[in-house]
């Protein structure tokens, strides 16, 4: 992510150009929707903080943001430890500050918006559907079947076929995972808000579209990197 945050910088293009952004600004009670078109400095003296505080904690959002493609080559010559390690730190972590984060906004714009935009109603029980398998999933890949891949590795497990199952079990999670984001892209149009959305609701859309690219991603390594490795 190339982008200079200065005092100048407008509170809505932050938020346009890095959605995630725009959990620094509810933390600091600070308008990126209706009122977004001041720059930092503004915003920093109106929510009585400290613009160097503020910008601090912009750039840790801009550090985190994705630096370009993944090199999944070098995924398929790391070791088992080594990936399940990744996806905890990377995908699941990740996945669970996200879907807390994003509730609120989903919550808010199906209750404003949704009573004449009807699909919003929908956004609202598909996030919600997903989110609920999405952290179940990720409990149970960390709590019973990584230790179960880490010794089939090692070739320790008392029972193959068991844990074997287990991964395939995994993989239909996947696969209903995927299905929720598609009914999402459909309800939503590819994500594409319409011309009169506020800016909540066209926040939503970006960040779920973003969502379905980090899904797709976790799903790719452990689909096609990791649990064949045990066919």
């Amino acid at each position: 992510m190339n982008m200079t945050l200065t005092e100048n910088t407008l509170v809505k293009d932050i938020v346009n150009e890095l959605p995630k952004s725009s959990d620094v600004f509810k933390r600091n009670r600070i308008d990126f929707c209706c009122g977004g078109n001041i720059p930092l400095t503004e915003a920093a003296a109106l929510a009585d903080i400290s613009l160097e505080s503020l910008i601090n904690e912009l750039n840790e959002v801009v550090e985190k943001s994705d630096s370009g493609e993944i090199d999944w080559k070098f995924w398929m010559e790391k070791d088992s430890e080594a990936i399940i390690d990744h996806v905890i730190s990377q995908y699941h972590n990740p996945l669970r500050e996200e879907l807390a984060n994003l509730s609120p906004y989903v919550t808010k714009v199906s209750r404003v918006h949704g009573g004449h935009r009807p699909e919003l109603l929908k956004v609202y029980e598909l996030f919600y559907e997903f989110k609920k398998e999405m952290l179940d999933h990720a409990e149970k890949e960390e709590a019973i079947v990584f230790p179960l891949i880490k010794m089939l590795d090692a070739n320790t497990v008392e029972n193959r076929e068991e844990a074997l199952n287990a991964i395939k079990e995994l993989e239909k999670e996947h696969d209903h995972a995927g299905s929720l984001l598609k009914e999402l892209r459909i309800i939503t149009s590819d994500f594409i808000p319409p011309a009169e959305a506020c800016g909540t609701y066209r926040l939503v859309y970006k960040r779920l579209e973003m969502l379905e690219g980090e899904t797709f991603n976790h799903v790719h390594l452990e689909n096609n990197i990791l649990f064949p490795r045990f066919n």
